[in-house]
């Protein structure tokens, strides 16, 4: 699986968005059973006999985080350049999650709205669609 970002600029309106790519990043981030070498841990108790199981970590979904924490990164630079007056970000429920722990108080000043979709791997226009209608 591949985490995607794009940094679009409207050139159009609110109306009528006209988006263009100015900046996209990619990220190869495998399902976690592709990154680990093991099965989950095991743990037992200091009295013996009792074993349980350790929780298997997600590399997946600490990549996933990462490559949030990049992007949120990203659009401070970005901010503190005045490379944007605002800003609308459009991610899945659980990533739009995770870039706002991150957001800059320059990016949130920035910020006119989220839309928690995620449209990774749609054309630019399904983009403008979905931005217009929400």
């Amino acid at each position: 699986m591949v985490g995607k970002m794009l940094f679009l600029r409207n050139e159009g309106d609110n109306a009528f968005p006209n988006l263009i790519v100015e900046e996209a990043q990619e990220q190869d981030n495998p399902a976690t059973r592709d990154q680990a070498t093991d099965s989950a841990g095991r743990a037992s108790s200091p009295q013996g006999g009792v074993q349980s199981s350790v929780e298997p970590t997600d590399f997946h979904q600490i990549e996933e985080d990462r490559f949030a924490a990049d992007a949120a990164a990203m659009l401070k630079k970005r901010a503190l350049a005045n490379d944007y007056e605002t800003l609308i970000v459009v991610a899945p429920p659980r990533t739009l999650g995770e870039l706002r722990k991150h957001y800059h108080k320059e990016v949130s000043n920035r910020l006119a709205g989220e839309l928690d979709k995620d449209l990774t791997g749609h054309p630019i226009k399904d983009i403008e669609k979905a931005l217009k209608n929400a």
